[in-house]
């Protein structure tokens, strides 16, 4: 049995009857060197630190020890942490958890939120940008101690300057410090003493959170997007659900791509441009909402080492040689494939796929109002034809 045990910053003396018994009968435990460092001589365990790195050598670390084998952990394990990765490898019948209480918990405490209206964001392996929101509250998981300085600043620059942001350091332990000031307010005067072990409480402000298709003017873009309108109905063609990944090509503003990332929890996209102008353009949409966007060049060049996508959006560059064969093969069975045309060269290559695999084939057209002299006309936006099929 693998047996993991949680432990806060104030160590030993913190512990619950169970886990004090676990750790004292241990042979050998694993962990951080910090946390290893919380234990007190009441443990005559051999310690082990992680080596790095450490998903490759973990399945040899536990299989050479023979019986029980230990491993402490900072707080719940099983909150972006150690636990999952083992219950992951070894199945939950070979896997034992006992938890602390947890940094998010601690938090919300310290501000005063109800933890089920506060939403989780690690930044231990995401970028800082995908922290960023339009609204709402969130307990941020930090990667170091320069964590709140970066968010800070990058809230300040996409419109979030007012956000309050507050530190928590060291939570539970004695040296515990909480500190708080706005997002423009850190960046204009960054602190340089945060403690490593840091979360940050985050209310995002303005409160701007629309849980429909955005508006097109929210986007940077150069007019080639999708947009909203179609964009709502591409959205519910592709169906997104938590945690799958897109692969949105020929991505021009990245408006799709970032839709995706807001529809469901850990929903991430890698966007496929030819246009270097436009690659940077989708880096700024993504920044601006906190979407976890890979963009890469152009397609199909770029497919190779990117990591298989639940569903594709093709929005551009269908009549480039390979495109559309590429996204096929490397869609897994059960993937969706959305593809919206507005050429006549690009809508008889998807009228050939359609007559040999099937799917289904919609048009859509709208018309939006317009002065006519003293009255108002209707103009029409160009028909886009979509087709959507999954792979069998």
């Amino acid at each position: 049995m693998i047996v993991v045990v949680g432990i806060g910053a104030d160590g030993m003396s913190g512990l619950p009857t169970a886990s004090r018994v676990e750790l004292t009968r241990a042979t050998t435990i694993y962990g951080s060197p910090r946390q290893l460092d919380l234990l007190d001589d009441t443990v005559s365990a051999l310690r082990r630190a992680w080596p790095s790195p450490l998903l490759p050598a973990l399945r040899a670390l536990v299989d050479d020890i023979d019986g029980d084998v230990h491993v402490i952990a900072s707080g719940d394990p099983l909150l972006h942490g150690i636990g999952n990765t083992l219950i992951k490898m070894f199945g939950p019948d070979r896997v034992a958890v006992l938890p602390h209480v947890s940094s998010v918990t601690l938090a919300c405490a310290r501000v005063g939120w109800a933890v089920q209206d506060t939403e989780i964001i690690s930044l231990v392996t995401a970028r800082v940008h995908t922290a960023v929101r339009r609204g709402g509250q969130a307990v941020v998981l930090s990667r170091d101690a320069d964590s709140p300085a970066t968010l800070a600043r990058l809230l300040a620059e996409t419109g979030r300057g007012d956000s309050e942001l507050t530190i928590l350091e060291q939570l539970g332990g004695p040296r515990e410090r909480r500190r708080s000031a706005t997002a423009r307010e850190w960046a204009g005067r960054p602190p340089h003493d945060v403690d490593k072990l840091n979360v940050m409480a985050v209310r995002y402000l303005p409160d701007e959170r629309v849980a429909h298709a955005l508006p097109d003017d929210v986007f940077a873009h150069d007019g080639q997007m999708t947009k909203q309108s179609v964009r709502a109905v591409t959205l519910a063609a592709l169906g997104p659900r938590p945690g799958e990944l897109l692969w949105d090509v020929g991505s021009g503003s990245g408006s799709i791509a970032v839709e995706w990332c807001r529809s469901a929890s850990g929903c991430a996209a890698v966007a496929f441009e030819r246009d270097a102008v436009r690659r940077a353009r989708i880096e700024t949409n993504a920044i601006s909402f906190g979407a976890a966007v890979d963009v890469r060049g152009p397609a199909p060049e770029h497919f190779e080492g990117a990591p298989e996508p639940a569903a594709v959006f093709v929005g551009g560059g269908i009549t480039q040689p390979g495109v559309l064969e590429g996204c096929f093969d490397r869609l897994p069975v059960g993937g969706r494939l959305v593809a919206n045309v507005v050429t006549v060269e690009s809508e008889a290559i998807v009228a050939q796929w359609y007559s040999r695999i099937g799917g289904t084939l919609r048009r859509y057209q709208h018309y939006h109002g317009e002065p006519v002299g003293g009255f108002t006309g209707w103009r029409g936006a160009m028909p886009v034809t979509q087709w959507v099929v999954a792979k069998r």
